[in-house]
């Protein structure tokens, strides 16, 4: 896949002129990275924009004990590593692929240049970057408002995939219990009878290899 045709799948920079797709592509350069591997650490200065192209990530921030916060998993096509473009200039958190991933990288200092000669550009990362922030509110309201059998309806119906002609949620080798609850603001074993009560009141179906959501509508509202 070329890097204009990843970028074409993208919300917001699907409809952007020819010319910008191009003058990206020329600054563009492809990588891959191995399940586990680091793509940057919070702190480091941010020299790259990156465009997910295949696989998925996780972005994490370590307190001062140690304690890992997940911040988001990204699947592609997105962007991350954007926000420190616009602020501060430094990751605001590490950045990990979840398994081998295709990624594109925007020197940031050329993506600058071509953001000053392209207003529809900038326009399409002021977008990205708003429901970003949406999705961050979200994120905090889950949190605080709803439970952990709550949180976990609305990430399975938010993550779930439409496959021959019901949605599931793949059992990926690094969707585990533990890195799960963690996602989820909470514990294993209290992650797990949240998903047994749901799975008990007929929202969903536990499979070996994914998890089948029988009410996908009334998860993504799921309440207690």
């Amino acid at each position: 896949m070329t890097f204009s045709s990843a970028l074409s799948r993208l919300a917001h920079f699907e409809s952007l002129p020819d010319e910008v797709k191009e003058s990206l592509e020329k600054i563009a350069v492809r990588r891959t990275f191995s399940a586990d591997q680091v793509i940057y650490l919070e702190g480091e200065a941010a020299d790259f924009v990156y465009l997910l192209e295949k696989g998925w990530v996780r972005a994490i921030r370590l307190s001062r004990k140690g304690r890992e916060q997940a911040m988001l998993v990204l699947r592609a096509v997105d962007l991350f590593g954007d926000i420190a473009l616009f602020t501060t200039g430094f990751y605001p958190g590490t950045v990990i692929a979840l398994e081998e991933c295709l990624v594109w990288a925007l020197p940031s200092s050329g993506l600058l240049e071509i953001l000053d000669r392209y207003p529809h550009l900038s326009q399409a990362f002021a977008r990205h970057l708003a429901f970003r922030i949406l999705h961050h509110l979200q994120l905090v309201e889950d949190l605080s408002l709803h439970s952990v059998e709550a949180r976990l309806a609305r990430t399975l119906a938010r993550y779930a995939e439409e496959r021959e002609g019901q949605w599931v949620v793949p059992r990926r080798p690094w969707a585990t219990y533990d890195a799960m609850a963690i996602r989820l603001g909470t514990v294993r074993d209290v992650l797990s009878r949240a998903l047994k009560n749901l799975e008990g009141k007929g929202f969903l179906r536990v499979e070996k290899q994914q998890i089948v959501l029988l009410q996908k509508e009334e998860l993504a509202e799921y309440e207690e």
